[in-house]
């Protein structure tokens, strides 16, 4: 599999030229201001998405952090292009285009470190519907078929805690606001660290993807997602996007 997508990419990175013009793509931040106009945050999506588009000849046009169901809003109003780390869904393929895959994603659930054992048993959300635990989970998203499955149950429960951001869902989590936390692994961890919160994560995997970028049908073309596929190709082949990642995370690679 590995070696078919490597061809793939090759193969892709060999248009690059050929393309057109070049494109601009409005990414509005989820709850992150800018440290500067027009300056980078960093972060492993944002660093991968910004050599993509810069290999595509492609201007990331970057703006302020909103909500993540205003940004999604905005999106479906055609008031966004560009959407980091998103999961292929039929709903979105509606009203969005997906590049190839350019990093895996991994969502966990961690407890607080000196928690964790009262959950070493967890081997799916029914064991915590059963045993009553709260979950904190973020404000919208899509996180895989056994999270979809489960969602509706443990809401009317009453078990489900909403948070905006990893920084405020860990200190929710830290205060006792609920049992659990669930998010993506890397991103969870990496906020931790940030606030000095020690979480551990339980064995029980929600979901393990690739992610794309997802482009807006509306206010994109065809032609700008072969650019961006292109540059992904091209990124893939020279060892550009794996270096990238592996500065964040070893199990990252699609």
């Amino acid at each position: 599999m590995a070696r078919r997508l490597l061809i793939l990419w090759c193969a892709l990175g060999m248009l690059l030229p050929a393309l057109g013009q070049a494109c601009s793509l409005r990414l509005p931040l989820i709850n992150m201001t800018l440290p500067k106009p027009g300056v980078l945050p960093p972060g492993l999506d944002l660093d991968l998405a910004d050599a993509i588009l810069r290999e595509a000849g492609c201007e990331l046009v970057l703006s302020d952090g909103l909500s993540r169901p205003r940004r999604d809003l905005m999106f479906k109003m055609g008031q966004a292009d560009l959407v980091l780390a998103a999961s292929k869904t039929p709903e979105r393929e509606q009203y969005a285009r997906f590049s190839l895959p350019y990093r895996t994603e991994v969502v966990r659930l961690f407890a607080m470190q000196g928690r964790r054992s009262h959950f070493r048993a967890v081997s799916g959300f029914d064991d915590l519907q059963r045993m009553g635990a709260h979950l904190l989970t973020p404000d919208g998203g899509w996180y895989g078929p056994l999270f979809a499955a489960a969602q509706p149950a443990l809401q009317a429960s009453g078990q489900l805690v909403g948070f905006k951001t990893f920084d405020q869902g860990l200190r929710m989590l830290e205060a006792g606001r609920a049992d659990l936390i669930m998010g993506d692994a890397l991103g969870l961890q990496k906020a931790a660290q940030r606030a000095g919160i020690a979480i551990a994560p339980l064995d029980f995997i929600v979901l393990r993807a690739p992610v794309h970028l997802m482009v807006n049908r509306t206010t994109t073309s065809e032609q700008d997602l072969q650019r961006i596929n292109a540059a992904i190709g091209q990124l893939e082949a020279n060892g550009t996007l794996k270096a990238i990642r592996h500065r964040y995370c070893d199990s990252c690679d699609p």
